[in-house]
């Protein structure tokens, strides 16, 4: 059950439910540039819900990096699920992105070889998570991470 529900005519809302836990969603456009968009929604959505300036840096690169994996690598349609659950204290935050599953081409650069810029993303998913994850459902694949409190 959804309460105090904010949803705007894209499908995009923040809303609380009845244990108090708080959530976003935002289905994102399957293009490269969707991921800027998603970050600043992201951090505005972040920052109403009064976070540590500090949990919400690290979860916009956590957003970035997951955003970028699914709309580069992965089937469309893709969306980006923000949510405080209220049963974990060490958890302050689950970022979610889901996405129809893997494409069945890589993209990759004329030259044939990959880019210096890509291949980090896990990386930095492990460096900043409590603990993460994928799960495989009937739709495709959601990749997640919970950020630790701070």
């Amino acid at each position: 059950m959804i309460m105090n529900a904010t949803v705007t005519g894209d499908d995009t809302g923040s809303w609380a439910t009845p244990d108090g836990d708080m959530s976003f969603r935002c289905p994102l456009p399957h293009l490269p540039e969707a991921v800027a968009p998603a970050r600043r929604r992201a951090h505005t959505v972040l920052t109403s819900w009064n976070l540590p300036a500090t949990t919400i840096e690290d979860a916009v690169l956590v957003i970035s990096e997951l955003v970028t994996n699914a709309v580069t690598h992965a089937l469309p349609p893709a969306v980006l699920h923000l949510s405080r659950p209220g049963g974990d204290a060490r958890c302050a935050l689950r970022i979610e992105v889901s996405d129809a599953g893997p494409a069945s081409c890589v993209r990759w650069p004329a030259d044939g070889g990959q880019p210096a810029e890509h291949g980090r993303g896990s990386g930095i998913v492990t460096a900043l998570s409590l603990r993460y994850g994928a799960r495989a459902h009937r739709n495709g694949i959601t990749r997640w991470a919970d950020l630790p409190a701070a």
